[in-house]
């Protein structure tokens, strides 16, 4: 944000000695003679300015699954109440389909006994507040939000709590899901959760 207003600075300052002529004042400029000279104007203008630049920046972003495109490679490790109990070789693989802002997830768990594939996809739903939908299958889907090259996904099925993560660090990719249940006393107000498994890989863009 910071350097958004910077930049508006600059280009606020730029545009009034655009508008200056050669042996004119201030006063005197075309563009601003028949206008109050006042500190709202200047407001105004800066603010216009600011505007554009941010909608500028945001058009400019890449939504996550463009970000994420590409092949990866990692390793799951399978955790249980604190302790390690597997670990498996996993390849995801994110392409784009079709359809505008929307992408396959595709997840192999490349298991020697239990081979199993996700596919997946993850679509854009409102980049405003960066809402996305993983669409499962067989009308299953999750709802995502995105933070700061995170997305974030929570949860409850057939009585479990799951969390799910994906956070994009340069060429890695951090997914993890957690899942617990209803802890069977409240507290006060607050209801507990426990987290009794966590699956974590860290993916490798493949070149």
């Amino acid at each position: 944000m910071k350097k958004l207003v910077s930049n508006a600075e600059k280009l606020t300052s730029l545009f009034w000695v655009l508008n200056r002529k050669s042996n004119d004042s201030f006063q005197e400029s075309f563009l601003f003679k028949s206008l109050p000279k006042n500190r709202e104007v200047i407001f105004c203008v800066k603010l216009i300015v600011f505007f554009v630049l941010v909608t500028h920046q945001l058009s400019a972003q890449k939504t996550f699954g463009e970000a994420c495109l590409g092949n990866w490679k990692g390793t799951m490790y399978i955790y249980g109440r604190g302790q390690l109990r597997d670990s498996v070789p996993v390849k995801l693989t994110v392409a784009k389909t079709a359809t505008t802002d929307a992408w396959t997830w595709k997840t192999e768990y490349l298991s020697p006994t239990r081979p199993m594939v996700k596919d997946y996809v993850l679509s854009l739903k409102d980049a405003t507040k960066g809402q996305y939908v993983t669409d499962e299958g067989e009308g299953v889907e999750l709802a995502d939000y995105c933070f700061n090259n995170k997305l974030y996904c929570v949860f409850e099925t057939a009585g479990v709590m799951l969390t799910s993560t994906y956070e994009l660090r340069g060429e890695e990719l951090i997914f993890e899901v957690t899942s617990g249940k209803k802890e069977a006393a409240p507290k006060g107000e607050v209801i507990n959760y426990s987290t009794d498994n966590l699956q974590r890989v860290v993916f490798k863009r493949e070149k």
